[in-house]
């Protein structure tokens, strides 16, 4: 199943209401950036944004999270049970006592790996989550070119996780992507086995939103 998240980090802020009732009724949920200026060199959202976000749409969000500490940001988050949070592995003290928590919260832990980390890193702690998240793009930034080195990545997590045994293929696992997703690569990434697509400039930078959503489901669905 393609499942595509709009990253209102590329929306018209002006308009974000608007934005997202439009979008509601074609896509999975919402993805919602947080950075902190420091493990980022980017300043965006915190709880009260996400809070915001969740009195206009009832569809799942997932939250990504690009700040260092993230165990602090945790516990004060309410999200749906079909929402996943998102973790780097580089700023993660912790993964199993992080991965516990979000699953007490009833929300899908979710665990993300930066372009220039080894997917090795992680390895060790795939039976912990059920999400993995493979950056595309240097984190911090919308509207950057995919990097084509991602694919290797994801390909080489694909190929551990069959060796493994840890089933990707009854969705226990579901492995997704952000950075530089549209048209061009849709299809190819689907095709490799990727579910879950964090969408900005591929749905934003088009003036008919929803013809472009529309446009990159039936792309990943070609395969």
């Amino acid at each position: 199943m393609i499942n595509i998240y709009p990253s209102l980090i590329s929306a018209d802020l002006m308009n974000l209401e608007k934005e997202i009732k439009l979008l509601e009724p074609y896509c999975t949920g919402f993805h919602i950036d947080v950075m902190d200026n420091h493990f980022v060199p980017n300043l965006t959202w915190g709880k009260m944004f996400i809070d915001a976000i969740g009195k206009i749409t009832k569809k799942p969000l997932w939250v990504h999270l690009m700040i260092d500490n993230p165990s602090i940001f945790i516990d004060t988050l309410v999200l749906s049970p079909e929402s996943i949070l998102t973790f780097h592995i580089e700023s993660a003290s912790d993964v199993k006592k992080l991965s516990r928590r979000i699953k007490e919260k009833n929300i899908i832990p979710s665990i993300a790996v930066s372009p220039k980390t080894p997917v090795e890193k992680i390895f060790p702690f795939l039976d912990l989550v059920d999400h993995i998240l493979i950056m595309t793009v240097e984190p911090g930034f919308s509207g950057q070119c995919f990097l084509q080195s991602s694919k290797s990545k994801i390909e080489k997590l694909f190929s551990h996780v069959n060796i493994s045994k840890l089933k990707v293929s009854d969705l226990r696992i579901k492995i997704s992507v952000d950075g530089g997703v549209g048209r061009e690569n849709i299809g190819e990434l689907a095709k490799i086995g990727v579910s879950d697509f964090a969408v900005g400039s591929g749905i934003f930078d088009y003036k008919n939103r929803v013809e472009a959503i529309k446009k990159l489901y039936e792309l990943a669905k070609k395969i």
